[in-house]
């Protein structure tokens, strides 16, 4: 098993990226271990004495000269509120780096990455990490509207990026798995990648085994303790009851049983 690290790490950035979606960036006390698209941390939040459990965040961006790693927060809850009230200079407990990653395409391969609300955080990610240029990448962002969006543009260096709203006022009107590029090139591509809202990456796997294309989907399931102990993240697979914290988060569709 890899190995995990607890640690303080110091707030050096807070940006309110819209009203709901927050960007956080803390820098370790040491070193930074390897960590790789589709894996977590497992943040403590701090002076809510009503918020008993840890939360998990999907990694964002990792600097090793700056020794920083960065998180995309979504208010969901009074956790995550808390989380973005947070002040620069503050500490902050972190579990990391946790779970498995994703797999990384051949320099040959064409990939299709879909994410949805807090999903996209580790689909922009890969798509900086793949080493693909940005023709052979293609990658839809959805959200209720274009005020819920995540602005990425910096990101069409890596991607070429198509958006999806739900109520059409930014990109295509519709969910991801609606959006033209999903719904008319499934068989162009080599790999899909995934992360997002439960209904939305059924949605795509099932339209991926279909077509018969390689599919891994980042699961959100309620993590807890991140070390497979507190067994609420389990998940139904072909292989029998596994942890999402530690088997996943990251699973091949074709191990689910969806």
């Amino acid at each position: 098993m890899p190995k995990k690290f607890v640690a303080e790490f110091q707030v050096v950035e807070n940006i309110a990226l819209n009203t709901t979606n927050f960007l956080i960036k803390v820098k370790a006390p040491s070193d930074l271990p390897e960590i790789k698209p589709g894996q977590f941390v497992n943040v403590e939040i701090p002076e809510a004495q009503d918020v008993f459990l840890r939360r998990p965040f999907s990694v964002f961006e990792v600097d090793y000269k700056a020794n920083t790693l960065s998180m995309i927060v979504k208010i969901l809850g009074k956790g995550s509120k808390r989380l973005t009230e947070i002040e620069v200079g503050s500490k902050l407990s972190l579990v990391y780096p946790l779970g498995k990653s994703f797999s990384y395409p051949q320099k040959n391969e064409k990939i299709l990455l879909v994410g949805g609300g807090s999903g996209v955080a580790p689909m922009l990610f890969l798509a900086k990490e793949s080493g693909l240029p940005a023709a052979q990448v293609d990658l839809i962002l959805g959200a209720r509207s274009q005020e819920d969006h995540v602005k990425v543009d910096e990101y069409a260096e890596y991607a070429t990026l198509h958006y999806a709203s739900e109520d059409g006022s930014l990109g295509e009107k519709g969910f991801v798995t609606q959006h033209s590029v999903f719904t008319t090139k499934l068989n162009a591509y080599d790999k899909i990648y995934a992360c997002g809202p439960d209904g939305m990456m059924r949605a795509l796997a099932k339209e991926a085994k279909a077509a018969g294309v390689f599919c891994e989907v980042s699961l959100e399931n309620l993590m807890a303790c991140g070390f497979g102990v507190c067994l609420c993240c389990i998940e139904p697979t072909n292989k029998g009851n596994l942890c999402v914290c530690t088997d996943g988060p990251v699973f091949n569709v074709n191990e689910l049983k969806w």
